[in-house]
C-alpha cells in the first residue's frame, strides 16, 4: 500500500477490455432477451473481477474499466438533458497499422438547454468504492470534445444564441456531478480529453477553420472550461488525460504537443496530465519545458494498442529523458490510454493487458523505489 496521493507511479487511464460474456450481456440486454436487472449483475460480476485484476497487477488507482459504458463519452454526456448522439454527415478518419483506415459519422448534439437532472454516474462509483480495496479511480470525458466537432454548427442556435450561455451550463452540470461523486467518497477523478492532443494535428486543425473556429483560440478557451471545472477541489484529486484517439487499435491525429503545449502545460489547473507518448506520432519530450515545476505528468509510455510489451530499459530510457524538462520526482508511468475506450476494445488480449498493467507497476517500482 502508498501514503502518495494520486496520481501514482504506476497508474492507468482506465477503459479495460471488456469479457466476451459482458459483451454478449450487453447486446441480450438490447435485443430484449435479458432484462436491464440480470445485465446489471453481470456487469456487477465482471467489475468485481476487473477489481481483482488490477490489484493483483499491483496497481494502486482501480478503476470500474468503464464496463457499464458503451463509449467513453458518449453514455457519461447523453445522461445531461439536451445533449444526444446521432449520425450525421461529419465523418471522423481512424488510422491503423498497414494502411488501415475506418471512420465514424456518430456524434454529439445540442439540442436543447442542457442539464443535469439527476446524477449520471455517482451509481457506478458506489459500486467501484464498495469493491476496490485500494484508491477507486473514477473517469468522465471533459465536455470539450462535444463542442470540437462541429464548432458552433453542433449547437442549437434556438438554445443557445449565445454560445458563452452554452458553457456556462455545462460547467454547472459537471460540478453537479463531481460534487456528488465526491460526497459519496471519491478521491481521485480522471477528466478524458482528446481536443488539445488531437488540435496538433495539422489535419484537424485545418476541419476546426472549416467549422469556423480558431485552433489556437479553443486552446485557450478549452483550458478555461477545464479549469473552472476543477476549480474550488479541495482535497479531491483532479487529473486530466490527453490522447490522439483510441478506437480498435486506431488512432485520429499525430504530431507533437509543441501547438498546445505552452497554454496547455502552462495554464490548466489540474493535479496531473496523463500524456500519450507512446509512438513517434507524439513527438518529443521537448514541449514539456512548460510544465511549472509543480506538475505531476503521467507518462504514457506503455502503448495500450499494441500486443508487443516493452522492454523495461527502452522505457527506464524514456523516463530519463522526460526528466530533462520534468524533474524525476514529479513523473510518473501509464499505458499511453485506455484498453478499450469503446466496447469494441483493442486488439490485444485480456492477458497482454495485464502484462502491461504489470510491466508499468513494475518499472515504477524501479525507478522511484516505491509507488
Amino acid at each position: 500500500m502508498t501514503s502518495r496521493k494520486p496520481p501514482f507511479r504506476a497508474d492507468q487511464v482506465g477503459s479495460l477490455l471488456r469479457p466476451q460474456r459482458l459483451k454478449d450481456a450487453r447486446e441480450q440486454a438490447e435485443a430484449g432477451r435479458i432484462s436491464p436487472q440480470d445485465l446489471r449483475a453481470i456487469e456487477d460480476t465482471a467489475i468485481r473481477e476487473a477489481v481483482a485484476l488490477q490489484e493483483s497487477a499491483g496497481l494502486q488507482g482501480i478503476t470500474d474499466g468503464e464496463f457499464r459504458r458503451a463509449f467513453w463519452h458518449v453514455d457519461f454526456l447523453q445522461g445531461f438533458d439536451g445533449i444526444e448522439w446521432t449520425h450525421g454527415d461529419y465523418a471522423v478518419s481512424f488510422k491503423g497499422k498497414g494502411g488501415a483506415v475506418a471512420t465514424t459519422s456518430s456524434m454529439l448534439v445540442v439540442n436543447g438547454p442542457v442539464r443535469r437532472t439527476r446524477p449520471i454516474m455517482v451509481d457506478h462509483f458506489r459500486f467501484l468504492a464498495s469493491v476496490a480495496t485500494r484508491t477507486p479511480k473514477f473517469c468522465v470525458p471533459s465536455p470539450t470534445y462535444l463542442h470540437m466537432r462541429g464548432g458552433r454548427s453542433v449547437i442549437d442556435k434556438a438554445a443557445y444564441p449565445e454560445i458563452a450561455t452554452f458553457w456556462d451550463d455545462i460547467v454547472a452540470g459537471y460540478r453537479a456531478e463531481i460534487a456528488d461523486l465526491k460526497a459519496a467518497g471519491c478521491t481521485y477523478l480522471q477528466l478524458d480529453d482528446v481536443t488539445f492532443a488531437t488540435m496538433c494535428d495539422p489535419g484537424i486543425q485545418a476541419q476546426i477553420r472549416k467549422d469556423g473556429e480558431d485552433p489556437h483560440a479553443l486552446v485557450s478557451l478549452y483550458v478555461s472550461i477545464i479549469n473552472r471545472i476543477a476549480r474550488d477541489r479541495a482535497d479531491l484529486t483532479i487529473t486530466m488525460h490527453t490522447c490522439r484517439g483510441n478506437a480498435s487499435s486506431m488512432w485520429m491525429a499525430e504530431g507533437g504537443y509543441e501547438p498546445v503545449a505552452e497554454i496547455l502545460f502552462g495554464q490548466a489547473d489540474v493535479d496531473g496530465l496523463f500524456l500519450e507518448f507512446d509512438t513517434e506520432r507524439a513527438g518529443g519530450f521537448e514541449p514539456l519545458r512548460f510544465v511549472p515545476k509543480t506538475q505531476t505528468v503521467v507518462l504514457g509510455l506503455v502503448s495500450s494498442k499494441e500486443p508487443d510489451l516493452e522492454s523495461k530499459d527502452l522505457l527506464k530510457r524514456r523516463i530519463d529523458e522526460a526528466a530533462k524538462y520534468v524533474p524525476l520526482e514529479n513523473l510518473c508511468l501509464s499505458p499511453q490510454c485506455g484498453f478499450a475506450s469503446s466496447h469494441h476494445g483493442n486488439r490485444v488480449t485480456e492477458d497482454i493487458e495485464k502484462k502491461k498493467l504489470e510491466l508499468c507497476v513494475t518499472v515504477a517500482e524501479e525507478v522511484w523505489g516505491s509507488l
